[in-house]
């Protein structure tokens, strides 16, 4: 008996500490959550905020699942989580793989399908699967400064991960001052987009093992210079690739610092070899090199390119070489070439198909994003979905039994998993839905109706416009409507949901929405989105208001308002002084109101400097401590940098640009607006948009500034996500209902 007291003893004990882990690990969990909508009710904020959003879709190595993540927000936390699931590749047998109260990221399969590693906490840790369920996870990394992503090496011995190193920004923690708070440099590029650069990723290589360590591993760029690897703020684990043999790495990096990066997009494409530690450059010499992949038989590499240096909108081209590994240390890069080269589109999103073909995805005319095949014989590309499928597909992470298993979108939902289904020509013949993840949601309400529109533009052309009308719409009645002015400026509007600009939310409040696809944007070729830099006064403002006009003419439509974020905050400020008694209120979020000021306190120079009206690649002397002129004309260039987009260059675009800034013609406000800006905001610092509110103030317009100290370009705090969307509406109603 006292044996079985003793063994009943130890059992309780390890079902205590089972319990406090489970507790621990569960305790602050995120998930799904329940909602009911009455009857007749449309949508909410609370509502959208409730949805799940799922992406990162891995299938694994026998095809058998498909791994996925989707994050929860909990508006009373004021925070999200994201964890793991599992489904069949048809949809079935779906089952929730974590509850973790820490978000899981980066979720991979090793090789052989027997363990799932993942990112938590800012380190790595892999759990064993069998079936549907996953077994105790272990911490395999002790990274002082964390790790963001990783990608294992195919035959499962290795392990690249991104952390960081020290930049060469100063703080009072380098002399020992841990209580003091500030940042100095002697450079650009001390801020970022939403953060001071005190840190640069790098990309290190070790073996994959459970005690990976930063003295373990090896640093990819083999230097001490401050380059970063992935490229900062945007670049992930997609911008590394393995190739076939576990030996060689493709990257993209731009290797610049200071003010040459500030004014640079050159990223170069480099195959590393991690035993001879050798690098070789395929040789570009222009702008964005990105997104390098390498085919299944390590013989080709496809990647992303633009040809001009300092235009980060140029066509986005796909480009392939052979590559010849026969000597691993020295990688022969030959045969370099553009395919598609008669695709005047943007080229995205690079899979593989077998050896000698390519899927990708495009923004394309019917102002919808679609996938296409391309083969390396010189062909011009097929498309796989087709325009009237009214959805935005991305390109596939698996082909499988004659299927493409992908994500898609559109306004009406956020991101879904999808399988595409072939024809024998390689076309899409129909799409079956994968996962479900809101339709307990969705099923409960009326979904709005979209139209795609053609506009006349004032130089006879015709321009795509999307618009979207409120649930149950009645044309013999009359609402109030809202047209949307861009961001970018090179962007597009498509089927893309977002949930800041949510426009099936603000559709269910009973607003129809037109969302103009104005010169600048991208899915309608190349000059058609070339027209707007040095330009953003012209065309593309009569753009705006040609939609805008055509609108408002319709019997049904009342009050009009305009509203857009970043360029499209630019455009609303602009559109005050110049619209006349088109719009009865505006709404600028992150806007740009005077664009002399905005030179010199952005940090990515090269955006403006071409922009603006330089239209210039970028150009530098040999010494950038020196004061003369370079460059093709010899005029406009300082310290030993072409500067023809400055406030203080000659050039005739660029004169024109900043002395018609929104803020020469505040005498001509008159119009109630909302200027809406994060404190983090280092793209658009913040100042743009209390210099709006204080000039409409000093005009006597109506007008209400919001600021979020601790938001940046974006909002992404769930209870100032909340309190943006009450804002916005509260306005909208106050003037246009």
């Amino acid at each position: 008996m006292k044996t079985l007291k003793l063994i009943s003893a130890g059992l309780v004990l390890a079902a205590l500490a089972g319990c406090m882990k489970t507790q621990d690990e569960t305790s602050g969990y995120i998930g799904p959550q329940k909602v009911e909508i009455a009857p007749g009710s449309t949508m909410t904020p609370e509502v959208m905020l409730s949805l799940g959003r799922l992406g990162d879709p891995q299938l694994s190595p026998d095809g058998s699942k498909i791994l996925f993540g989707v994050s929860y927000q909990s508006i009373a936390e004021n925070r999200s989580c994201r964890n793991l699931y599992l489904c069949n590749p048809d949809g079935s047998g779906r089952v929730q793989l974590t509850r973790y109260a820490k978000s899981v990221s980066c979720a991979r399969w090793s090789p052989d399908g027997k363990f799932i590693y993942f990112v938590q906490g800012g380190q790595i840790w892999k759990a064993p699967v069998s079936g549907n369920k996953l077994g105790r996870k272990v911490k395999i990394s002790d990274i002082p400064n964390g790790v963001s992503e990783f990608a294992i090496s195919p035959d499962g011995a290795q392990i690249m991960f991104i952390s960081t190193i020290r930049s060469a920004v100063e703080t009072p923690a380098d002399k020992g001052l841990d209580k003091a708070q500030a940042y100095a440099t002697e450079d650009l590029m001390y801020r970022h987009w939403d953060h001071w650069v005190t840190e640069i990723p790098r990309t290190y290589v070790a073996a994959l093992s459970d005690g990976i360590t930063l003295d373990k591993s090896y640093d990819l760029l083999c230097t001490d210079e401050l380059f970063e690897l992935p490229t900062e703020p945007f670049g992930g684990i997609e911008q590394l690739s393995w190739a076939p043999d576990s030996r060689h790495i493709a990257y993209s990096c731009r290797k610049l610092t200071g003010k040459r990066y500030a004014f640079s997009t050159d990223t170069e494409i480099y195959v590393h070899d991690i035993l001879s530690g050798n690098t070789v450059q395929i040789p570009m010499h222009g702008g964005y090199d990105t997104d390098p992949v390498w085919s299944p038989d390590g013989k080709h590499i496809a990647w992303i390119s633009m040809e001009r240096d300092g235009y980060e909108a140029d066509q986005q081209r796909l480009m392939v070489c052979d590559v010849d590994l026969s000597t691993p240390e020295e990688p022969v890069i030959s045969n370099i070439r553009r395919l598609a080269s008669g695709f005047d589109q943007d080229c995205a999103g690079i899979v593989w198909d077998g050896p000698d073909a390519i899927y990708f995805n495009s923004l394309v005319r019917e102002a919808v994003q679609s996938i296409f095949r391309i083969t390396l014989d010189g062909a011009e590309p097929l498309r796989v979905t087709p325009g009237d499928w009214w959805y935005d597909f991305n390109s596939p992470f698996a082909i499988l039994d004659g299927r493409l298993l992908t994500s898609y979108s559109s306004l009406n939902f956020p991101n879904e998993l999808v399988a595409v289904e072939l024809g024998e020509d390689g076309t899409a013949t129909g799409f079956e839905r994968i996962t479900h993840e809101n339709d307990a949601i969705f099923g409960q309400l009326t979904d709005p109706v979209s139209e795609s529109w053609q506009i006349p533009t004032v130089d006879g052309k015709s321009m795509q416009a999307w618009v979207t009308f409120p649930p149950h719409f009645d044309p013999t009645k009359t609402y109030p409507a809202i047209t949307i002015v861009l961001g970018g400026p090179q962007g597009s509007n498509s089927q893309d949901w977002s949930y800041r600009w949510c426009y099936r939310l603000m559709a269910e409040q009973g607003y129809i929405v037109i969302r103009p696809n104005r010169r600048g944007t991208t899915a309608f070729g190349q000059e058609w989105k070339e027209e707007i830099s040095g330009d953003y006064i012209g065309l593309n403002m009569q753009d705006y208001l040609a939609a805008a006009k055509t609108l408002k003419a319709k019997p049904y439509v009342g009050k009009m308002a305009c509203c857009g974020a970043s360029y499209g905050g630019y455009s609303a400020y602009y559109l005050m002084g110049i619209h006349g008694d088109v719009f009865d209120c505006f709404v600028a979020h992150a806007g740009i109101f005077d664009e002399a000021e905005l030179w010199f306190t952005t940090e990515e120079m090269w955006f403006p400097n071409f922009d603006n009206g330089g239209l210039q690649i970028a150009e530098f002397a040999d010494d950038l401590t020196m004061g003369k002129n370079i460059g093709k004309t010899g005029e406009n260039a300082w310290g030993g940098i072409a500067q023809a987009g400055a406030p203080y260059s000659s050039a005739p675009k660029a004169v024109r640009h900043y002395t018609h800034s929104p803020k020469d013609a505040i005498q001509n406000w008159h119009t109630p607006i909302l200027c809406i800006h994060g404190g983090m905001d280092f793209r658009i610092p913040y100042t743009q948009g209390m210099a709006a509110f204080n000039a409409a103030q000093m005009m006597g317009v109506p007008s209400k500034l919001v600021v979020f100290p601790e938001e940046t370009h974006w909002v992404l705090q769930p209870q100032n996500a909340l309190y943006w969307h009450d804002t916005y509406f509260d306005w909208l109603d106050r003037w246009c209902k």
